[in-house]
């Protein structure tokens, strides 16, 4: 082996392609671009979904509904659940606190408690609101329902 005879490996070395350089190079007159429009240009580049002057879908496809920007959303959370708290942590006053330790709420979300499930245990439960059948629940178990 000897420096003149070393080569780069079969199919690792690409040639350039010189586009635009005279008609002798295949590419010369329009560069490969195609004849005249926007995409022939310097500088071009397209809006997100322009559909080449045609009505884009985003237009053309009615509107409707509208979001309330009053609206105040809760993280639900049901009997049961509470009811798993009380059974495997041996937690008899339940707050937001909890909620977030056991990873059914977030820092910065309300919480409604529900009455989906069966609550055998008296807890005290403090949340931002609960149903009426969640309340009851608690209450007829001889827990208390606090809203915040």
């Amino acid at each position: 082996m000897q420096l003149s005879n070393l080569k780069p490996a079969k199919g690792s070395v690409k040639t350039n392609y010189r586009r635009g350089r005279g008609q002798g190079s295949g590419g010369g007159g329009t560069a490969t671009r195609g004849h005249k429009g926007a995409k022939s240009r310097s500088g071009y580049s397209s809006k997100r979904g322009f559909e080449g002057g045609q009505m884009p879908l985003q237009r053309r496809v009615p509107k409707f509904g509208f979001k309330n920007i009053n609206r105040v959303e809760y993280v639900s959370v049901n009997l049961d659940a509470l009811q798993k708290l009380a059974d495997n942590k041996g937690i008899k006053e339940i707050t937001p606190e909890v909620f977030i330790q056991n990873g059914l709420a977030s820092k910065t979300s309300l919480i409604k408690v529900l009455g989906r499930g069966e609550l055998k245990a008296a807890v005290t439960v403090k949340a931002h609101a609960f149903s009426a059948t969640a309340k009851s629940a608690i209450e007829a178990k001889g827990g208390s329902a606090t809203t915040l």
